[in-house]
């Protein structure tokens, strides 16, 4: 963070200090909220959790090199104290983002959020330094964080957006005020909380609408390829640049194809020029990822050739998402264990049907979540494409939503034991180590409550008698 005094840091978030031997001693270091990420100058921010309270590491991390801790009451040590924690960290945050004049950049949709900001960021930062919300902390705790993790050098600030509602994204454009902003796709995942499409729409649109006017900098990236995004252009002032396949995007791609290995490789035009881009990504869907970074980047300044090299260039920066390891005997592990909707699961299993031309395919799915009356639909046709995308087998994995993938592939024309229903993660891997054959493609992906990163883990493990070479 940028360095500030505590007396500046209390009189931002209304708070009143408590055990502090000298207001002007500054926080130079990270804030943070896990007290095993203290460093010497750190802010540490106590929530008090259902099963950890943070003011129970008061001492601990003032030991370890914290100034002082933000906290809701006085703990003993140097602390700020103040009625809600949550509310002084985004106040916090605001001040900082205001205070350092980096160009911010906020991003949402329903599938590609964290796959696409880290393509952003990782174009970005070529041109200068650039932070970004880590993995997918985009709520309104890892949100804050992140603004604040930005320092007097930082010039392109990267924020992800998640939301479970109406209203939310609007809190967190609030407490982060974007230049511009952009919206992926309005899919189907959390439809159960927002109750359909049009609802997700009117909550990923609160991000355009907290834009400033065109003639403010203002710029409303908008996916051509998706209807209800596309009208979100009619709920901004922002100057709107559209991004897709359509021949109407500013900044398109053409040619789109998918290399032996599943990377997809396309002609990216953009009003400045044309350039060609093969991604060491897998699989088409990160097509529309990359050209919305595109927009991003070209709107910053950046020429087709140097954007298009960076997207050549860029790999996944986030764990189990699409993580692809070839094992010594030449079984291949896609992890995509992160979490999942309809969605991603589609665009997953063609990553996987494209990768897996001339070799056996397995499909190890579980649950989607918070798909609410949608769930049966939904996994019914998850197991549908599957048998349509002619996956070798797919082992569905857990309780009821798991029997529905199942029923499925048995409706769409599966039999015999192409496709199968176990119980849990260690029957998928009991089942998988008995079965699978060099040169086998295993896709495992399902929400992450479900954790079937266990399953991917457990079949690198098994094949760890060699190097693991990882892409």
């Amino acid at each position: 963070m940028i360095a500030l005094s505590l007396a500046e840091i209390a009189s931002v978030v209304g708070g009143q200090t408590y055990d502090i031997p000298d207001p002007a001693l500054q926080v130079t270091g990270p804030v943070v909220r896990d007290s095993r990420e203290v460093e010497s100058g750190s802010l540490f921010v106590a929530f008090a959790g259902e099963r950890v309270d943070g003011h129970d590491f008061a001492q601990a991390v003032v030991d370890a090199g914290a100034v002082a801790v933000l906290a809701s009451r006085p703990v003993g040590v140097p602390a700020i104290v103040v009625d809600d924690v949550q509310t002084a960290l985004g106040a916090l945050a605001r001040h900082v983002v205001e205070r350092l004049g980096a160009t911010l950049v906020a991003l949402t949709g329903s599938a590609g959020k964290t796959s696409t900001k880290d393509l952003i960021a990782q174009v970005l930062r070529r041109k200068a330094p650039t932070v970004f919300t880590p993995g997918s902390l985009n709520n309104e705790i890892g949100l804050p964080l992140t603004a604040l993790s930005a320092t007097e050098e930082t010039k392109f600030l990267v924020l992800e957006m998640g939301a479970r509602g109406v209203g939310h994204i609007r809190y967190l454009a609030d407490l982060t005020p974007p230049r511009i902003g952009l919206v992926l796709n309005v899919g189907t995942a959390h439809i159960g909380e927002f109750g359909g499409r049009e609802q997700i729409a009117q909550a990923k649109g609160e991000l355009v609408e907290a834009l400033p006017p065109s003639d403010e900098g203002g710029v409303a990236i908008l996916n051509a390829d998706d209807s209800l995004v596309r009208a979100m252009a009619s709920r901004t002032k922002a100057k709107v640049i559209l991004f897709g396949e359509s021949d109407e995007a500013d900044v398109r791609a053409e040619n789109v194809g998918l290399t032996d290995s599943g990377q997809p490789s396309f002609r990216l035009h953009t009003p400045s020029g044309c350039s060609d881009v093969t991604m060491r990504l897998y699989g088409e869907h990160h097509v529309s990822n990359a050209l919305a970074a595109a927009a991003v980047a070209h709107e910053l300044g950046m020429s087709a050739d140097e954007i298009a090299v960076a997207l050549s260039e860029a790999g996944s920066l986030s764990r189990w998402r699409m993580e692809v390891t070839e094992r010594p005997d030449g079984v291949t592990v896609v992890n995509d264990a992160y979490n999942a909707n309809p969605e991603s699961m589609r665009a997953a299993l063609r990553a996987l049907a494209a990768m897996g031309k001339g070799r056996r395919t397995w499909a190890v799915l579980g649950k989607m979540a918070e798909l609410g009356d949608e769930a049966l639909a939904e996994h019914d046709a998850v197991g549908r494409l599957a048998v349509r995308l002619n996956v070798s087998k797919l082992v569905a994995v857990g309780g009821r939503e798991a029997s529905w993938l199942q029923l499925g592939a048995y409706n769409e024309g599966s039999w015999g034991e192409e496709s199968v229903h176990v119980s849990d993660a260690q029957a998928a891997v009991d089942l998988l180590r008995s079965e699978l054959r060099p040169g086998d493609v295993v896709l495992v992906k399902a929400s992450r409550s479900v954790g079937l990163e266990s399953v991917a883990q457990a079949l690198l493990e098994t094949g760890a008698e060699g190097e693991v070479a990882a892409r």
